[in-house]
């Protein structure tokens, strides 16, 4: 998670689709217009903390939540999120994420 949120604020596509589970709710067959969207949401926000507040796993499976600090243009974009994270190839995957 501390992974992702890092690669999010660095503006680190790559990285990101990487870490993100084929099938899961983020993943998007067309990687180039994924990229660019990752590059401007990376580019309008300024990650200001991220804190992990519970984890757990259980096999393949893994949820964490945290609470994540944003500001977009003055404007607070934080969020709290229990993602879903599953094990593809032996690396941990970002699945799904329900927003609290």
């Amino acid at each position: 998670m501390r992974a992702r949120y890092s690669a999010f604020a660095q503006g680190l596509a790559a990285f990101v689709m990487e870490t993100t589970a084929p099938g899961g709710d983020a993943f998007e067959a067309d990687a180039a217009a994924w990229q660019r969207s990752i590059e401007a949401f990376s580019a309008q926000t300024r990650f200001v903390g991220l804190a992990v507040l519970a984890v757990s796993e259980a096999g393949p499976e893994a949820q964490v939540e945290f609470r994540a600090t944003l500001d977009q243009g003055g404007h607070d974009a934080s969020f709290t999120e229990r993602s879903r994270f599953v094990r593809v190839g032996g690396r941990w995957r970002y699945h799904s994420g329900t927003i609290r």
